[in-house]
């Protein structure tokens, strides 16, 4: 059985709408793949109703955390969307994603880079009325967010960056003219939500984290989140090399953790990698058993 945790559709940063990711799923030969679009799980019903006999579709999301001030992202899996708490952090982290996006845009503008808010709205298939990305009026965990990823190709498009990582290198990652920082959960009380809404967690690229010189996410908060419901970590990504694939699953194994392997597919951002990494069927189930918030759905 192939299995892939961790893929983005068009309702975050990937360039594919749900649907077209699930059937790339099917056809790259994977049995269950997780949608796991940033912050949201817009997308799920889309993948549901698409979703080629056979294959299972595990439903999640991307989510965005700090510790001490550094980005770190958790893959959450199988969480209820409706649990109140959750719910209300995710309009937060969605509503100061809009909020964001539109001042870095401003300042893009600011510096001569000739993009358009209503351009980035478009490729991020944000409506024209206001939703709740930007209102926080609509609910839970299913609204589309606006992402750097957006605001890199309308600057791609505007002919200031041949490409997107350009663009990201030149205006809009850290430290350049267009970069605003975002509101993000606490990484520990983020495990402690979804356990809470029924669902479990896995560290997504642990060794390219940004909480700490070397770049990995350390290992006292790894600790820490075990104790607190982490369920698994995510050892085999593309952007791991082989020595940090094998420190990484090594930790999981001693943490008593699930060992995930996963893609993080963006479409064409990534060169359509869905199946490159895979989790075995057994850390599979060790890792999804203890949810109960939703369950994963497999077409007939």
């Amino acid at each position: 059985m192939r299995i892939d945790l961790h893929a983005h559709s068009s309702v975050s940063d990937g360039t594919e709408p749900p649907a077209d990711v699930v059937r790339r799923a099917a056809a790259a030969g994977l049995d269950v793949l997780a949608l796991t679009d940033h912050d949201t799980v817009a997308g799920v019903p889309e993948a549901t109703a698409a979703l080629p006999a056979g294959t299972t579709l595990v439903p999640g999301m991307e989510l965005s955390c700090l510790h001490e001030g550094a980005s770190v992202h958790l893959l959450a899996y199988l969480f209820s969307a409706d649990h109140p708490e959750l719910a209300a952090e995710l309009r937060r982290i969605r509503d100061d994603r809009a909020v964001r996006a539109r001042t870095m845009v401003e300042r893009l503008q600011t510096a001569g880079v000739e993009v358009a808010w209503e351009r980035v709205r478009a490729l991020a298939g944000v409506p024209d009325t206001p939703a709740a990305g930007e209102t926080g009026q609509a609910g839970g965990a299913g609204s589309s967010v606006v992402g750097r990823p957006h605001i890199a190709q309308a600057i791609v498009e505007a002919g200031a960056a041949a490409d997107v990582p350009e663009a990201f290198d030149r205006w809009i990652g850290a430290g350049r003219p267009g970069y605003v920082a975002r509101y993000a959960l606490d990484a520990l009380r983020a495990v402690e939500l979804v356990r809470a809404a029924g669902g479990v967690c896995a560290v997504a690229h642990p060794a390219r984290g940004e909480s700490a010189p070397d770049g990995a996410v350390p290992m006292r908060l790894i600790e820490e989140m075990a104790e607190a419901g982490l369920g698994g970590v995510e050892a085999d990504h593309p952007a791991h090399d082989d020595d940090e694939a094998a420190y990484w699953r090594g930790a999981a194994k001693r943490l008593e953790l699930a060992v995930t392997g996963s893609s993080d597919d963006h479409g064409d951002l990534t060169g359509h990698r869905l199946g490159c990494r895979t989790t075995a069927f057994e850390e599979y189930a060790r890792l999804t058993e203890p949810a109960t918030g939703s369950a994963p759905v497999t077409a007939e």
